[in-house]
């Protein structure tokens, strides 16, 4: 008898607190945080959306979600994910991150 277990995979969220200053206007701000959101999901293979702060003008909260059906891999991937937009950019700085596995 062939027993299979079955493993449910884990989504991870990481929330990213980004802080952009010397931005006068949303068009400066966007022309930030669109090309950041594009290199995340292009370089991580990740899903990213700008969480709050649509429509303020120095500050954005990024939301980039995972699945994998390795837990310690995931984690691991949304750690690099947060230590890549820290290295990134010189007008964007990462205030703060948060990891969650659900």
């Amino acid at each position: 008898m062939l027993v299979v277990q079955e493993t449910m995979p884990s989504v991870g969220l990481l929330t990213l607190e980004i802080y952009i200053p010397g931005v006068a206007s949303l068009k400066e701000k966007r022309g930030i945080v669109k090309p950041l959101v594009a290199r995340i999901r292009k370089e991580f293979n990740v899903s990213v959306v700008e969480a709050e702060d649509h429509d303020q003008f120095g500050h954005t909260i990024l939301a980039v979600a995972a699945v994998s059906a390795s837990p310690d891999y995931l984690h691991g991937q949304l750690q690099r994910v947060a230590e890549a937009v820290a290295a990134w950019r010189l007008d964007a700085e990462l205030v703060d991150y948060q990891i969650e596995l659900l």
